[in-house]
Order: C-alpha cells, then sequence, then structure tokens
C-alpha cells in the first residue's frame, strides 16, 4: 500500500513560477507506508506546527512596519508577503486576506503593549522608577525600528473608528490597560503608603492618557517631552507631594 506525498510548493517569484504555482509537471514520490522506514513521528508534527507559526510571526512582523511606513491602504498583500519572504497563498493560509491580517495584528498588540507597559518594572523598588519605567518601556517598545510602534498605534486607531469589528478589539486592548494598570496602582498605594486620587480604574485611564498624549509628542518634539517632564505629569496626576528633582533625559 502506497499513498503520494504533496510536492514542495516552490516560494513564490522564484525561477519557473507564477504567482506560487510552478508551470513544471508535478512529481509525486510513493511512499510504501508497510515499508520499516516509514515511521509516523509526532516530531513532525510538532516541525510543522512551528513552521507555521513562524512562517505567521514573519508576516505579521512585515505587517506591523509596513502599516506603520506606508499606511494600511497603501500597502498590498503582496507586499506584505515578499517583506516576510512568503508567498501571498500563506497570507491567505493564516488571515483570509488583508483585513484579517489587521484583526490579527491588533490582537497581537493588546497582548504585546500590556506586557510592554509592566516589563521594565520588574524588581525597581521605588515608585518614581516604576512611573519613569513605564514611559521608557512604552517610547522604547521596539527599540530597532524606532517610532513603528507609535505610528503603528496611530494607524490601528484610525481603523478602529471607522470599523465596528476594529473598534471593539481596539476597546478591548483599553480595557486590559486599565484594568492591569489600576491593579498594579492599587498596589502601589498599598506598598508605598499613598492614596489614590480617585477609583483605580479612573485614574489608570488618565494616566494611559498622560502616556499616550506624550508620547505622541515626544514623536516630534523629543527635546522638550523629556523622562522628567512625564514622571512629574505621572506624580501630579497621583496627587504626590514633593515633586521629585527634574530628569531631562
Amino acid at each position: 500500500m502506497s499513498i503520494e506525498t504533496w510536492p514542495e510548493q516552490p516560494a513564490r517569484g522564484t525561477s519557473g513560477t507564477s504567482g506560487g504555482h510552478t508551470d513544471q509537471p508535478q512529481i509525486y514520490q510513493a511512499v510504501d507506508i508497510r515499508s520499516d522506514h516509514y515511521v509516523t513521528c509526532p516530531a513532525v508534527g510538532r516541525t510543522q506546527e512551528a513552521r507555521r507559526a513562524e512562517t505567521r510571526r514573519r508576516l505579521l512582523d512585515a505587517a506591523t512596519d509596513l502599516f506603520a511606513r506606508q499606511g494600511y491602504h497603501a500597502t498590498s498583500v503582496e507586499a506584505v508577503a515578499a517583506a516576510a519572504d512568503r508567498t501571498t497563498g500563506a497570507l491567505y493560509n493564516h488571515f483570509g486576506g488583508k483585513s484579517g491580517l489587521l484583526v490579527a495584528l491588533l490582537e497581537d498588540w493588546i497582548a504585546q503593549t500590556v506586557a510592554g507597559l509592566t516589563a521594565g518594572l520588574r524588581g525597581v523598588p521605588d515608585l518614581n522608577g516604576r512611573l519613569a519605567g513605564m514611559w521608557t518601556g512604552l517610547i522604547s517598545h521596539d527599540g530597532e525600528s524606532g517610532d513603528v510602534w507609535l505610528l503603528l498605534e496611530f494607524e490601528l486607531w484610525l481603523h478602529a473608528v471607522r470599523d465596528p469589528e476594529i473598534g471593539q478589539i481596539g476597546a478591548e486592548r483599553f480595557r486590559q490597560m486599565r484594568n492591569g494598570l489600576a491593579g498594579a496602582l492599587e498596589d502601589w498605594a498599598i506598598e508605598f503608603g499613598f492614596h489614590l486620587p480617585g477609583p483605580s480604574d479612573e485614574v489608570a485611564s488618565q494616566l494611559i492618557a498622560l502616556l499616550t498624549g506624550m508620547a505622541f509628542q515626544h514623536r516630534l518634539d523629543p527635546v522638550a517631552i523629556s523622562t522628567g517632564a512625564v514622571l512629574a505629569g505621572l506624580r501630579r496626576l497621583l496627587e504626590l507631594t514633593p515633586e521629585p528633582a527634574r530628569l531631562t533625559t
């Protein structure tokens, strides 16, 4: 008894291909499943899953950069696939199209933003260090690509206010940010002995508004928007006195 294995398809744009399909005759290899050489192995499945995960990640990374630099409408699925060194077929297989890619990117953005907001705070012993850490974590979210994250943030926001489906996902992103920060603020108030000036979820939304607003200004004028200015603003919102020495970085 034998089965036919599906042939490996060449990458899009390589010699002898057109649109990801080869013009050459398809060659299949017969495999005798009774043979001792034919062994089912869980590692094969794991390898396939790893390859799919890598392809998905590459497509998301490529879309992140292109949507941020060029805009969503100006970016084609072909451009994303080429930047990821994958076929357009792979993009459609994973996401169904460009709109599905945007939804997946926004969902991925939820997890990354929440994690990035608190990643730099672990092990920081003082409150000022934690407040400053939220800011530095935000503006250095993508150190290798500079301001890509901020440009993408704005691009995603534009689509969120125009598209109900994207809007729901965007709203969820902010809910998770507020909930995470509200819990942290409650813990910090107990740890450092201060009272929050309002309900923790409201204070969290105000802090997020200050951080994101400052980040947009910092994008255009980084000299004017220093870490010290942001830290002073955060402390004022929390009604913490006296203010620390101003930092200029």
